[in-house]
C-alpha cells in the first residue's frame, strides 16, 4: 500500500489523537463557562478560540516533527538537556512562593507574554536521551560507576529541580525513567538501588523540610494535605473530589447532553485537571467508557509500532514518549473517582492547556516518524500483531 506524502506514519494513530481533539473542543467550550460567569474572567468563545489556536499550532508541530528523520533525535537529546537544566535552574530561581510554597513552575516568555511550563519540555528531552543512552550502549556491559556520570547525573538533575515546585509530575517522570530503563535492558540490580535510594532521600527531605519549614519553602505540607484529604470521610476536605463523583453520578448512562453541565460551575479546574467528570456528567458513562478505549488504542498503537520498529532506539522513543501520555490520562481518570489522590495532572490531548499540550502532540510526532520508518505494510492492521508468527 502506498503512503501518503503529506501524512506519513501510522494511520490509526493519526485518526485516534484527531478524534481526541475534535472531542475536546465540546466540552472545553462547555467548561470554560465557568471561567466566564462564576469567575468572570473572558468568554466561552474567547476560551474556545484560544483553544482552537493551541490543538492548530498543536497539529501543526506533529506534522513537523512526524516528517524529521526519527535518528537525528540521539543528537538533539544530548544537545538538549544542557539547556533544559538551565530553563530548569532559571525557573527555580524566580523566587515565586505562594502560601509558603514552591510555585516556580512557568516561565514567562517576554514579548508574547506567553507562560511556559520547562518540566513539559524536560520530560521528552530526558526520555530522549535516555532512549539515546540505552541504544548507544546496547552491545555492552553497562556497569553503575560508567553510567551514573552519562545517564544520572542528567536524570537526577532534570528529576530534583522539578521535584520542589512539581511533586506529582516529578514523581510520575522518575516512574516512567524506571521504566524505559527496564524495557531498554538496564541492569535491575542497580534499578532496585536507584529506586531505594531516591526513597530514602526523599524521605529524609520531607523530615528535614518539616522540621526547618523557614529555611526550605516547600509543597510537603501541600502534599500531606492532599493525601490527608484524600483518607479523609469529611466531604469539607475533598471539595474537588466531592463535586467530581457527582458531576459522574449526575450523567447517568446517557449523560444530560452536550453544554448542559452543572457542576462545571461548582468545580474547580473544569475545564482542565476534571474535564473528565464534566465529559461524564454530559455524555454519561457511554462518552466516559468510549474516551477510555481511545486511549487503550492509543496504547495498542504505541505497542505495535514498538514491536514492528527495527531500531532499539525508535522501540525506546516510542514507549519512553508515548506510554507517559496514556499513563497521565489514567491518572487524571483516577483522580476524578477518587482512585488517586489531587495531582495537577490534565488529560492528555483533550484538557484545555498549553505548553504541556504542545509537548504531547511534540510526543505524538515523533512517534509518528518512527512508525513511518517501518517497511512493514502491515503497520496499519491493528489486529496484525496478534495473527504474526512468532
Amino acid at each position: 500500500m502506498e503512503r501518503n506524502s503529506f501524512f506519513r506514519g501510522d494511520i490509526v494513530l493519526w485518526c485516534i489523537i484527531t478524534l481526541l481533539a475534535i472531542f475536546s473542543f465540546l466540552p472545553v467550550f462547555s467548561a470554560s463557562s465557568n471561567l466566564a460567569f462564576v469567575i468572570g474572567k473572558g468568554t466561552p468563545i474567547g476560551y474556545l478560540f484560544k483553544h482552537f489556536t493551541i490543538m492548530t499550532f498543536g497539529f501543526l508541530l506533529v506534522y513537523v516533527f512526524h516528517k524529521i528523520p526519527f535518528i537525528y533525535f540521539k543528537g538533539i537529546s544530548v544537545l538538549m538537556i544542557p539547556v533544559v537544566l538551565i530553563l530548569l535552574i532559571y525557573t527555580a530561581s524566580q523566587g515565586n512562593i505562594i502560601s509558603g510554597s514552591n510555585a516556580n513552575r512557568w516561565i514567562q516568555i517576554p514579548v508574547i507574554g506567553f507562560s511556559f511550563q520547562t518540566s513539559s519540555l524536560a520530560s521528552i528531552i530526558l526520555m530522549m536521551y535516555i532512549a539515546h543512552y540505552l541504544s548507544k550502549n546496547q552491545n555492552k556491559i553497562i556497569k553503575y560507576k560508567t553510567s551514573f556520570w552519562s545517564l544520572w547525573l542528567p536524570v537526577m538533575g532534570v528529576l530534583l529541580l522539578i521535584f520542589p515546585s512539581n511533586f506529582s509530575t516529578a514523581v510520575i517522570l522518575f516512574s516512567m525513567v524506571i521504566m524505559l530503563l527496564f524495557v531498554g535492558g538496564y541492569p535491575l540490580k542497580y534499578l532496585f538501588f536507584i529506586s531505594t535510594s531516591v526513597l530514602l532521600v526523599f524521605i529524609l527531605f520531607v523530615f528535614t523540610a518539616k522540621a526547618f519549614p523557614d529555611i526550605i519553602p516547600n509543597r510537603v505540607d501541600t502534599w500531606a494535605n492532599r493525601i490527608t484529604n484524600f483518607n479523609s470521610a469529611e466531604k469539607s476536605e475533598n471539595y474537588q473530589i466531592e463535586r467530581s463523583k457527582i458531576a459522574i453520578a449526575s450523567g447517568g448512562i446517557y449523560g444530560k447532553g452536550a453544554g448542559k453541565s452543572v457542576m462545571k460551575n461548582f468545580l474547580p479546574q473544569s475545564s482542565s485537571d476534571f474535564i473528565y467528570a464534566i465529559i461524564v456528567e454530559e455524555y454519561g458513562l457511554i462518552g466516559g467508557v468510549i474516551l477510555i478505549i481511545l486511549y487503550i488504542l492509543l496504547l495498542f498503537r504505541i505497542i505495535v509500532i514498538f514491536h514492528k520498529s527495527e531500531s532499539l532506539f525508535g522501540k525506546l522513543l516510542v514507549v519512553g514518549l508515548g506510554v507517559p501520555i496514556v499513563f497521565q490520562a489514567f491518572i487524571n481518570i483516577g483522580v476524578t473517582v477518587q482512585l488517586f489522590p489531587v495531582t495537577g495532572q490534565t488529560l492528555p490531548l483533550v484538557s484545555s492547556g498549553g505548553t504541556s499540550a504542545w509537548m504531547n502532540f511534540i510526543a505524538i510526532g515523533i512517534i509518528l516518524s518512527v512508525s513511518n520508518s517501518i517497511k512493514h505494510e502491515n503497520i496499519d492492521n491493528p489486529l496484525f500483531i496478534l495473527s504474526e508468527d512468532k
